[in-house]
């Protein structure tokens, strides 16, 4: 196993018990961030009733419980057990499934889902093997959709470039951020058509609860500046796997 998924391994045993406040998924403003991204989620990925859905990447379900809502068929997936072990425990949804599994090392079949989605989970990997894996495992015109950290943040910029700031925010060595213009020639590599990557998010997860609707007002406000949107704290990626030629 190579030293880059033992630490991601290792990482999830050490924050399994406070993932969701490390990640900033549990305070009020981050319960708003999460529930923003499973819609869109959904929205840009079509998910609904009877959709084969792969999450890649479910952490401790956040994003899992939300989207198995929509009556969707959720194979979710996660490298660490620890992580996965506090999914299952607050799951009580019947069409999920999860898994151990390594994304860059898929234990499914070709052609087995309808759509791939997840959160904050490719810049934990190497793109090209996990491309190389979703192309596999994803029907033809199915379609990918997930929410990734901007490089063009100037927050993320930092924590992700500076080895003393990463280890202080709880980031592992090889984890990363994106620039969009990367994502978008990686995924035309891989045969992907329809391709969307937008910037997105202003809302800090640490924001105060009594500032969060002003900040939420500037936030939808930036959002439609041009040049101000590309330092968004995220990216919203959505493509569709081609359908291969006759």
């Amino acid at each position: 196993m190579k030293q880059d998924k033992t630490a991601e391994i290792e990482q999830g045993e050490r924050i399994a018990e406070y993932a969701d406040r490390l990640w900033g998924w549990d305070t009020p403003a981050g319960r708003l961030r999460a529930e923003r991204r499973a819609e869109l989620l959904v929205r840009e990925g079509r998910i609904e009733k009877g959709t084969d859905l792969l999450e890649l990447g479910c952490g401790t379900g956040v994003f899992s419980l939300m989207l198995a809502e929509t009556g969707a068929n959720i194979t979710a997936v996660d490298i660490s057990s620890d992580l996965l072990e506090k999914a299952k425990q607050k799951s009580s949804f019947g069409n999920i499934r999860f898994e151990l599994a390594d994304a860059e090392d898929l234990p499914f079949d070709k052609d087995s889902f309808d759509v791939i989605a997840g959160c904050t989970v490719l810049h934990h990997l190497e793109l090209e093997p996990v491309l190389r894996q979703i192309k596999r495992v994803l029907r033809p015109n199915g379609k990918i959709v997930f929410a990734e950290p901007n490089m063009l943040n100037p927050q993320l910029l930092i924590q992700k470039n500076i080895p003393f700031i990463k280890r202080l925010m709880g980031d592992t060595p090889t984890e990363t951020a994106f620039f969009k213009w990367v994502l978008h020639k990686q995924l035309k590599k891989y045969g992907f058509c329809d391709i969307s990557v937008v910037p997105f998010d202003f809302l800090h997860p640490w924001t105060p609860s009594m500032a969060i609707p002003m900040v939420k007002r500037l936030g939808f406000w930036l959002e439609s500046l041009p040049l101000m949107k590309e330092i968004a704290g995220s990216l919203l990626i959505s493509a569709t796997l081609k359908q291969p030629e006759a």
